[in-house]
């Protein structure tokens, strides 16, 4: 009530317009990251339509290959053939008139060899129409091969536009992802800056204690300001001191928006020093129930549970590795850390 007063004795306050400029922020902030995640979606279809048509084109190229080294294979074939063919002919054209010139040298043998003429004839025949028939195929192989070629260079066209869209579309998410760490850095900036906030009025409202003090990025309690020796259950002093840290969080809650998800995490901590009872068999179960005893009570205060964290680090996370009662004092402690969830 005392700060409230002093506030009102100040005259003008700014923290409407603070909280309004800080709420626009975090909503153009939800905004581009919905944007980011939208693209990103879009961009994510379109590369794996993109690479299954790319895998597909790939596929019909092979087979393509294949087919055209099929049909160069028949062609050589058929032009060995023809060749071939071609010799049989020119043979039987030979005979042809070799046995043209027995029969006007000799009319004795004119009847045989006129029927030798045309048995001669026959073949030359059945030559002509293999060799016709050839030629037809041969064309045929040729016209297939040209249109294979074209669709050759048709597929070819096709695969090189699909990886410029790729890697266009990869050089888009590139930058949406330089965007979107930019924007969570800015978060960690804001929450850092909470933080230091949230520290500063714990500060105030514990006095300054010695057995209380900020290490790093943490606000440490010594155990005995909280619990009795071997206990995890709160004594009154203790109660008192988190009446005023719950008082902290409770304004801290409803100054962080709640786009931002913070935890505030109360991590135990004992000496290297044994325990075995029958309510704490070890120092991991001693350092975890007197978190679980500081989180329940924060809770009970009217903190949020979904803010708090309690963990249970034992005798291995020390402060001061010496075997001194000094040591041992420090490195029995709760630390509460503010950060992310």
């Amino acid at each position: 009530m005392a700060l409230a007063r002093s506030r009102r004795d100040r005259g003008v306050d700014y923290w409407p317009g603070f909280v309004d400029a800080l709420s626009t922020l975090i909503l153009g902030i939800i905004f581009l990251l919905t944007v980011f995640v939208t693209v990103q979606f879009f961009l994510s279809q379109e590369v794996a339509g993109k690479d299954t048509a790319l895998s597909r084109l790939n596929a019909q190229i092979a087979q393509l290959t294949d087919l055209l080294a099929l049909e160069k294979t028949g062609n050589l074939d058929m032009v060995e053939q023809l060749a071939r063919l071609r010799a049989s002919l020119s043979s039987a054209e030979g005979e042809r008139d070799r046995l043209r010139g027995a029969a006007e040298g000799s009319g004795a043998s004119a009847a045989t060899a006129q029927s030798r003429l045309s048995e001669a004839a026959n073949v030359l025949a059945a030559e002509k129409q293999l060799t016709a028939r050839a030629l037809s195929q041969v064309e045929i192989l040729n016209q297939q091969i040209g249109a294979m070629r074209r669709q050759l260079a048709a597929l070819e066209d096709a695969l090189d536009v699909s990886e410029r869209r790729g890697r266009e579309s990869q050089a888009r998410i590139s930058d949406l992802g330089q965007r979107l760490n930019v924007a969570l850095a800015q978060r960690v900036q804001e929450l850092s800056r909470y933080r230091s906030d949230f520290f500063g009025k714990l500060r105030e409202l514990l006095s300054n204690r010695a057995d209380i003090r900020v290490v790093g990025d943490r606000f440490v309690f010594q155990s005995e300001v909280l619990f009795d020796t071997g206990q995890a259950v709160l004594n009154p002093a203790g109660r008192t001191e988190l009446d005023k840290l719950a008082t902290a969080l409770l304004e801290l809650e409803r100054t962080i928006p709640q786009e931002i998800a913070w935890v505030l995490r109360v991590d135990g901590h004992t000496d290297v020093r044994p325990i075995a009872s029958a309510q704490f068999p070890s120092n991991w179960a001693l350092s975890s129930a007197r978190a679980i005893s500081v989180v329940q009570y924060l809770i009970s205060k009217g903190v949020s549970p979904q803010r708090l964290v309690a963990a249970g680090f034992g005798e291995f996370q020390p402060l001061d590795t010496a075997t001194t009662d000094d040591a041992y004092r420090r490195n029995r402690r709760l630390e509460l850390k503010l950060t992310e969830r």
